[in-house]
């Protein structure tokens, strides 16, 4: 199935009846394809983002034990003696 942009504004419940039925739902946007939107089937499931490699992989950082001091640190502008 095809939709613009004004189907989804005015007719997102057909769109979402349509992806419900199983299909896939293509986007357009003044003709020309942007998005699709797909059923979730019962196979995929959400990703779970503490498990990835990368989250909380500066946890050991003493300078940043407080986030909210490590920033205003960042904001601080320069000092120039002159």
């Amino acid at each position: 199935m095809k939709a613009a942009i004004v189907d989804l504004r005015y007719r997102m419940t057909d769109v979402l009846s349509a992806v419900e039925r199983g299909e896939t739902v293509t986007v357009t946007y003044r003709g020309k394809p942007k998005a699709r939107i797909v059923p979730i089937s019962e196979k995929q499931e959400m990703h779970d983002i503490t498990k990835h490699p990368v989250f909380g992989m500066w946890k050991d950082r003493e300078d940043m034990k407080d986030p909210a001091a490590w920033v205003r640190k960042l904001r601080q502008g320069r000092r120039f003696d002159i």
